[in-house]
Order: C-alpha cells, then sequence, then structure tokens
C-alpha cells in the first residue's frame, strides 16, 4: 500500500473523527492526533503493517463516554464495530477489517483485552502512552477538573500510608493507574519512552511536594 493511497483515507478518517462527539476534552482531536503520529513511529520501528495500525490508531476513540460512565467497558467494542462500519462505507480494504476492530476493541484498559497482533499492541501502546509525560499530567488535570475531584488529600497527598482514591483526588489517579501504565508496555520502543514519560511525572510530584 502507498503511503499516497493511505493518505487519502486518513483524511477522511479525521474527517469523520470531528464530526463524532467526544466524551471529555481529553480524547478531542489532538489527543487523536498524537496517538496517531506515536503509532506510525512505533509502527516503522516494529515493522507492523500500516494499513492495520493507521486507521485503527485515527478511529479507536470514534465512539467513547465519561470516564465515570457505567458502560465505560464496551465503549472500544462500539467504537470497533463502527470504525469498521464507517471503513466499509468509504471503500477500505475488507482484509483488514478483522484486524483493526481488534485493535481498537483491545487498546482500552476498561475493555480488559488482550492484543493478540503487533498492530493491536502497537495502538495499545500509542493510546497508553498519551497518558504520560507533560502530556498526560495535562490530561489527567482536565479529566479531574471535570469531574469535580480535589486536586490532592489534606491527609496524606501522595498515598503513603492510604490506599489511592482517585473518584475524589486527582494526584491519586497518579498512583492508582498511571505509574502502573510503563508496565503493561507491550513494545521495546513504547516502554523505553513510557518510563522516560512515567520519570517526568515522578519529578512534577516531587516539585509539588515542595510547593505544598
Amino acid at each position: 500500500m502507498s503511503d499516497t493511497w493511505l493518505m487519502a483515507y486518513e483524511h477522511k478518517c479525521r474527517d469523520f473523527i470531528e464530526q463524532a462527539s467526544i466524551a471529555d476534552v481529553a480524547h478531542d482531536i489532538h489527543h487523536i492526533e498524537r496517538v496517531v503520529r506515536v503509532a506510525k513511529k512505533l509502527a516503522l520501528e516494529e515493522a507492523a503493517e500500516w494499513a492495520i495500525v493507521v486507521p485503527a490508531a485515527w478511529l479507536h476513540d470514534c465512539f467513547s463516554v465519561p470516564k465515570n460512565h457505567p458502560d465505560r467497558a464496551k465503549a472500544s467494542t462500539i467504537a470497533a464495530d463502527k470504525a469498521v462500519e464507517f471503513l466499509s462505507d468509504i471503500g477500505y480494504p475488507s482484509q483488514y477489517h478483522a484486524a483493526i476492530h481488534h485493535a481498537i476493541r483491545a487498546h482500552s484498559f476498561s475493555a480488559n483485552v488482550s492484543p493478540e497482533t503487533l498492530e493491536a499492541k502497537i495502538v495499545q501502546d500509542a493510546d497508553r502512552l498519551d497518558a504520560l509525560g507533560a502530556i498526560g499530567v495535562a490530561r489527567c488535570m482536565q479529566v479531574s477538573g471535570a469531574l469535580g475531584r480535589r486536586l490532592y488529600s489534606l491527609n496524606d497527598p501522595f498515598c503513603e500510608q492510604r490506599q489511592p482514591d482517585d473518584a475524589t483526588f486527582s494526584i491519586d489517579h497518579f498512583y492508582k493507574k498511571l505509574f502502573h501504565i510503563a508496565d503493561t508496555l507491550n513494545t521495546n520502543a513504547a516502554r523505553k519512552e513510557g518510563k522516560s514519560r512515567e520519570n517526568f511525572m515522578r519529578d512534577f510530584l516531587r516539585q509539588l511536594a515542595e510547593e505544598i
């Protein structure tokens, strides 16, 4: 598949995403673009099939719900269904549909679906990397603010003597989820980048501790 051929479909995927409703500000078109960019980089390094990785990255959040929605675990499956329906409508080659469906369905934490292909692992890695580093801090605060979470607990703000409660405190989400992401990444390139981004976040909390 030539780059020019795939690029034409990329434009259609982008248009489709821009028309979709987003669940929260942390899953907007900017998130999608970052995931696509990282997924392409990982696909190049891992010699994966771009015809699967690229549309799956563009469409992985074509349906989403807020973080606290009771149907959160179903969202990636619905997104996968919608994505394949859209790709079929625009004439995207059908031999890639099943693999794209799996990659989208498996990208989500909440769905708890193990990625079985290299391409699915790359899409999952690219999405999870966007929860780490400087952008990860910013996205955590965006979502936490929208959900009305307080920044930190006055009693043990860094979860040294208590279990993290990220339904109440923003900083607790680092300990409940974010600091465990790097260890879940699938590819060597993603794990290296993930640890670098995690170290930045730990530095951020050390600075926060000094200030409070």
